[in-house]
């Protein structure tokens, strides 16, 4: 199943994705909001509300206000080596906030007050069932879906000192979507890539994670409960502009698409912010 957060006529609503059609899920707002019902799966599954084409759709976050947005860095084996590191004994992490996040197809805001900003595919994990000390071995079950989001960072402040969230939380910088794929549609071991202005500059698999979605989520539930709707995204693979000679950075007017086969692409422009 694939869900997404649909912007029309002055709202939001939960559409669930079929073949050229989306479908609406009476009564919610969001995907996230959908996720708070514990039965979301067979409340989507059911739905026959009104019906919107697949093209030409004007996609929210997939999730607009996540709880708790947990980000991993330095998580893809080639990507830590390029970026000159040792590979890390346990996850490095960091956070977002909602308004950090923008649509699959809106546009990314370029901060004038940094000019390296950065592109990092990667692979977000949607929370939909609540938990504390997740065993590995149930962590699946935790799992509402999966997400493409792009960590577009802006190095010159990431840098300035040893901890990085100034770098990662920048108002309408993070793509997310377009759409939510429930487990069972998505293969773990996917390609993943970047590409701007038709140059491909990331291309790997999921299957270059050091560490995967279901030791992440163990890691983090030790430390927080992770609530339905949480976002976590998962590192990005080798490729990224700040470790290229000479360095290669997002500029106004670059079309920046993120690909994972299975959970769609994100498409979008980047634009001079105020």
């Amino acid at each position: 199943m694939k869900l997404s957060t649909l912007r029309h006529n002055g709202r939001t609503a939960v559409v669930r994705q079929d073949g050229d059609t989306l479908v609406e899920i009476d009564g919610f707002r969001d995907v996230g909001h959908l996720l708070q019902d514990p039965s979301w799966q067979d409340v989507a599954a059911r739905a026959d509300g009104a019906t919107h084409p697949v093209e030409g759709a004007d996609l929210a976050p997939v999730v607009p206000s996540p709880g708790k947005i947990i980000c991993v860095g330095a998580n893809y084996r080639q990507h830590i080596l390029e970026m000159g590191s040792d590979l890390p004994e346990y996850p490095t992490l960091f956070a977002k906030y909602a308004d950090s996040l923008v649509g699959a197809y809106d546009d990314i805001e370029l901060p004038p007050e940094d000019s390296s900003i950065d592109w990092e595919a990667e692979l977000a994990i949607v929370i939909g069932t609540p938990g504390r000390r997740i065993d590995e071995a149930d962590a699946l079950s935790h799992i509402a879906g999966y997400a493409v989001l792009n960590d577009v960072s802006m190095r010159g402040y990431q840098f300035r000192t040893n901890q990085w969230l100034q770098g990662k939380m920048w108002e309408k910088s993070t793509p997310i979507g377009p759409a939510l794929v429930t487990p069972d549609e998505f293969d773990g071991d996917a390609a993943i890539r970047t590409v701007i202005n038709g140059e491909v500059l990331q291309e790997s698999t999921t299957a270059d994670l050091l560490f995967g979605p279901t030791e992440i989520i163990a890691y983090l539930s030790t430390i927080t409960t992770l609530r339905p709707g949480d976002v976590i995204a998962t590192g990005t693979p080798a490729g990224v502009g700040f470790a290229r000679t000479p360095q290669r950075f997002i500029r106004p007017g670059d079309v920046v698409e993120t690909t994972i086969d299975g959970l769609g692409t994100l498409r979008n422009t980047a634009v001079a912010g105020a």
